[in-house]
């Protein structure tokens, strides 16, 4: 046999490698196994885990139940200390795609990312997930591939597959591509088609619900559960407003046009929202010496010098320090989260930001009763923060009684931030109309009085004039700004 014929064996060679892998790989996923694991849950999060405050919420619910818990997603912001802290979580994050798919072009690069993906989940699902889960929880939106996925390791596997409805995917697209779009279209039978039955359908909305009963008439249970807020969220005291400040100062340090906008703080006795009230000491050294002792059983830290120290030149020798206080000087706090998407209309904020700024130079110039100067903090990431950040920063170089600044805050920081807070903003419309905002239970949690754009099942949530108030436009916000100044 010459060398030519076997270079003409060599396909013939490597597609019987590819069906020897492919047919033992099926035999492992597909071989008679064991019941599923009872008390047991696989939580599929095709995004940031970190990012997907609900279902690491169901992750802590099933796990302090009982169940042994495996959430899976893509590594990016931290998880919540509460659910670090439970035995039975497992976070599985999968791995991002080769790094230079980046560097080709798009009908190149989408299918192997597409192909990448369902390798990962399946494998993780499959494989690295030993026992089969008797629960398998995905989120939706995104639709694809996930919904095709769950349902067919549902089906290898023998679990109970639960879809949790958050949005409906094909609105999202509609939203950058317009509804007419042949790929909205397609994305719509998808999800109705992989969404249609499951062992149990999980809504944020009754409107939610009843829509997609309507529409699909879905198959399985059907359950409507209104999002809540985390137990731990609760209204920061003066002491949590200024360890929170003290450690954020570098962040809100680097922030252009705050340094002659913010009351002067020092350090760690005072922040730009806190200060602490300190005392001269009248007592003996001896008296003094005793009373610090006794520190440790006193609600007031104290601190005591040497007797035989003279104090550094220059300073007063204080000897008690109380607990922090807010400061009479310090701005209205305004709060508010977004995912700088479209369905998310930032320009309303900024708009009724500009409004607040003009009502407050007009009581100057007429000597009516002041507004406060108000500091904005919006935190999210999202593809538009860079667009509206820079518009932003133009408006604000001629504005005296406001600022606006972005951040990003740890997940243990932020429920401290709007417990701090003196308004909560949500700008969350809805593509579909039918989903809730969890940021504005986030508020409540935290006893934020919330301002909340409306649309249609708004109402499941905020109820105007009683949990909050609802605003239609700029204007409205404005006042609504003015009126809690």
């Amino acid at each position: 046999m010459g060398s030519s014929d076997i270079v003409d064996f060599i396909p013939l060679i490597g597609f019987g490698l590819l069906l020897t892998v492919l047919t033992a790989f099926l035999w492992y996923v597909c071989k008679p196994r064991n019941h599923h694991s009872l008390r047991s849950v696989a939580i599929l999060v095709l995004g940031d885990i970190g990012r997907s405050p609900r279902m690491m919420y169901h992750a802590q619910s099933f796990a302090e139940n009982g169940f042994v818990t495996d959430i899976v997603g893509y590594r990016g912001s931290d998880l919540t200390p509460a659910l670090e802290r439970l035995p039975r979580v497992q976070a599985r994050y999968l791995p991002e795609p080769p790094i230079i798919v980046k560097f080709l072009p798009f009908v190149v690069a989408a299918p192997i990312k597409i192909i990448h993906q369902v390798v990962s989940i399946l494998l993780v699902l499959l494989v690295y997930i030993e026992k089969p889960p008797e629960f398998l929880v995905v989120q939706n939106p995104p639709s694809i591939p996930s919904l095709a996925l769950v349902q067919l390791v549902g089906r290898i596997r023998g679990s109970k597959v639960i879809i949790d409805w958050h949005n409906l995917g094909y609105s999202i697209l509609a939203l950058k591509v317009g509804e007419k779009h042949p790929f909205v279209r397609i994305y719509k039978w998808f999800e109705a088609t992989f969404g249609y039955s499951a062992y149990a359908h999980l809504f944020v909305t009754h409107a939610m619900r009843d829509h997609l009963v309507k529409e699909w008439d879905l198959q399985g249970h059907k359950v409507v559960l209104h999002d809540r807020p985390p137990r731990h969220f609760h209204r920061s005291s003066a002491q949590e407003t200024h360890e929170l400040f003290r450690k954020i100062q570098p962040l809100i340090a680097s922030q252009k046009g705050l340094s002659d906008f913010l009351p002067k703080y020092s350090a760690p006795y005072s922040t730009p929202f806190t200060h602490t009230t300190r005392e001269k000491s009248t007592l003996s050294p001896t008296i003094s010496r005793a009373v610090a002792s006794s520190a440790l059983h006193s609600h007031r830290a104290i601190v005591s010098s040497q007797p035989n120290t003279p104090p550094a030149e220059g300073l007063p020798n204080y000897t008690e320090i109380r607990a922090p206080v807010l400061r009479p000087d310090r701005p209205a706090l305004l709060v508010s989260s977004t995912s700088w998407t479209p369905d998310e209309d930032f320009s309303i904020l900024l708009e009724a930001l500009g409004m607040y700024e003009s009502r407050a130079r007009e009581l100057e110039a007429t000597g009516g009763s002041p507004l406060p100067k108000l500091l904005a903090i919006v935190t999210g990431k999202g593809p538009m923060k860079k667009k509206y950040m820079e518009e932003v920063g133009f408006l604000q170089r001629s504005w005296k009684w406001v600022r606006c600044i972005s951040l990003w805050l740890e997940a243990e920081d932020y429920p401290t931030l709007l417990g701090a807070a003196d308004l909560g903003v949500s700008l969350h419309s809805s593509s579909s109309g039918l989903d809730l905002p969890m940021k504005v239970v986030d508020m409540f949690g935290c006893g934020l009085p919330v301002c909340a754009l409306n649309f249609s099942c708004l109402d499941e949530l905020v109820k105007h004039g009683k949990n909050g108030v609802v605003f239609n436009d700029a204007s409205e916000l404005a006042e609504q700004l003015e009126a809690s100044g």
